[in-house]
């Protein structure tokens, strides 16, 4: 299996428990700010930065990272916050992410590398001979916290601050010792995952240099709706956010905030934390009440239905895999969508209400900063609801689960639509260079900087995917309420271009061994795949193109860590 076989940088596994004395202290601000008790375990974390980095840093910009988590394109028309960012700055609108899924797509932002560089490639640890494939035990035992973008803006006299979801098994529950605390955040508030069903969760704060955990009770069914919505995950999230800002929007030195929400994800447990919650729960001002219908946003509720999600209710036959040849390989999306239409458009727009949480926060947010902040909006993956005969999930190669949005605002940024493709793996050189910083030499990624003044300027025209199967670790753990298919999709490795999408299947999950199936979409005609049309002769030139790009691409797989990246491995996006 492809994915597996690539090399890997063979750090040692650092140690998952505290490695520091516990200390007994009060909250801060930000907890007061945000509610919930604290408790007394504690692990330290990194050093201030010194009154000398940040006189040197004075006058650079802010900047503030919004990351959605599971956002689809179809719910950016529901936000106010979307459409206003798009008529004052840039929109990116061949942005993708490197995998459809949370803890790979984050790993990769965080590092602007590619999964087989940075050995995250599932969302759950799992085995892979002796070291993990996943979640936070691979992002860590491969020595990603150290190689992270934020380490570097710390390092160059940024104060930075973390809020809301970090990566998958990055956890802690009563008893346990606190996770260790990686490098490079001035301020570190994680929401931890039980947030996934909006209420009762814990979360990180640091005071005096050291991180506690606090615990945030859900009211009671029976409290005021405005009780029970400040409770709510977004909304912890939310004041946080806005602490921060306010806390440093003074200071001398600038300030990066990645701003990081659990919304519109679907909710992990089976049992909804209070009755009547649905698979994917807003906030109760959100929802249907009292007569009134739902707020959507931007769009009624009721005018979101399955034309919002191309290519919904496709059959899926004609999608099976070739092999070099042309002949039928093996089929792996053979499962008919286990949910009706129905269930698809209410999920649809209970996710639309959910985002809408999301776009308060947003809102909140540009009205805080001031002219000189760069706020950047994205989500970790995309969501499909039906299209390709799919159920509810991600993890393919398609436009619903890779395709994600971008937009940008700040000094400098002129207001228009951009042609340019670009990867999350861009996001952490285009960081760096906004700080004044030179990119670290092994990020894969390119900065995004040159386009902001020059709407018309594209340098590249492919993207690159890579998949390892969730299967090979444990189950999906969404699996309850979405059932089995993430564990379905095979190990894969895709190039994308403005009119094309080639993917290349390994079935075999064995890691000395292949078994190559192929997809190829063209989207001149639709922004959905409709027909694997691999083996049609009127495709062939593009297809060969493309099959060479994966070629190239492999050329390049065995750099990983920090290795440098060579010129020729960059050049293959172009």
């Amino acid at each position: 299996m492809i994915d597996v076989r690539r090399t890997v940088a063979a750090a040692c596994l650092l140690a998952l428990t505290a490695s520091g004395a516990a200390v007994v202290g009060t909250a801060g601000a930000e907890a007061r700010a945000a509610g919930g008790s604290v408790t007394t375990q504690s692990v330290a974390l990194s050093s201030p930065q010194s009154s000398a980095q940040a006189k040197k840093a004075a006058g650079r910009p802010n900047i503030v990272l919004v990351l959605m988590d599971d956002f689809s394109m179809d719910l950016l028309q529901t936000m106010r916050s979307a459409q206003d960012m798009r008529r004052r700055g840039a929109s990116y609108s061949h942005a993708f992410v490197v995998d459809s899924l949370c803890c790979v797509s984050r790993a990769s932002l965080f590092t602007g590398q590619y999964p087989h560089q940075t050995g995250v490639r599932t969302n759950l640890s799992g085995d892979a001979p002796g070291m993990p494939l996943g979640g936070w035990s691979a992002f860590a035992g491969y020595g990603n916290p150290d190689r992270s973008f934020n380490v570097a803006l710390q390092q160059g006299g940024y104060t930075t601050g973390f809020v809301g979801k970090y990566l998958n098994e990055y956890e802690w529950v009563p008893g346990r010792a606190v996770p260790p605390a990686p490098p490079g955040w001035s301020e570190f508030n994680v929401v931890f995952g039980s947030a996934y069903d909006g209420w009762d969760f814990a979360s990180t704060e640091l005071s005096n240099g050291q991180v506690q955990i606090r615990e945030h009770n859900a009211p009671p069914l029976s409290a005021p709706m405005a009780t029970r919505d400040r409770a709510y995950a977004g909304s912890v999230i939310e004041r946080f956010a806005m602490s921060f800002i306010k806390q440093h929007q003074d200071d001398a030195a600038p300030y990066f905030l990645e701003v990081s929400a659990y919304a519109p994800h679907n909710r992990t447990q089976p049992k909804p934390y209070y009755p009547g919650d649905p698979v994917f729960p807003p906030m109760f001002r959100d929802r249907p009440r009292d007569g009134k219908p739902g707020n959507c946003g931007r769009v009624a509720c009721s005018s979101l239905t399955t034309k919002d999600l191309p290519g919904f209710g496709d059959n899926r036959k004609d999608n099976r895999p070739l092999n070099r040849k042309g002949k039928r390989a093996q089929a792996w999306n053979t499962r008919a969508n286990p949910f009706s239409p129905a269930a698809n458009v209410n999920d649809l727009r209970d996710r639309a209400m959910m985002a809408q949480s999301i776009d308060r926060t947003i809102r909140k947010i540009l009205r805080a900063v001031d002219d000189n902040t760069y706020v950047v909006l994205t989500s970790d993956n995309g969501f499909h609801l039906g299209q390709n005969g799919l159920g509810r999930g991600k993890g393919t190669a398609y436009d619903a689960d890779v395709h994600v949005p971008l937009l940008v605002v700040g000094p400098g940024v002129v207001k228009g639509t951009r042609a340019e493709l670009t990867s999350n793996i861009d996001l952490a050189p285009t960081f760096e260079e906004i700080a004044g910083l030179t990119p670290r030499p092994y990020r894969f990624g390119a900065s995004l900087v040159p386009t902001f003044g020059d709407p018309g300027l594209v340098r590249r025209n492919h993207v690159f995917f890579e998949h390892t199967a969730q299967a090979l670790t444990t189950k999906d753990p969404d699996s309850a309420l979405r059932g089995d298919e993430l564990d379905r999709i095979p190990s894969y490795v895709a190039v994308r271009t403005r009119t094309g999408l080639l993917i290349r299947y390994d079935f075999d999950n064995a890691a000395a061994r292949t078994d190559y199936g192929y997809e190829f979409y063209t989207y001149k005609n639709r922004v959905w795949e409709k027909t694997n049309a691999f083996a049609k002769d009127r495709h062939a030139p593009e297809v060969n193109a493309l099959l060479a790009k994966l070629s190239a691409f492999d050329a390049c797989a065995g750099q990983s860590g920090n290795d440098p990246v060579d010129g020729s491995c960059r050049g293959i996006t172009s």
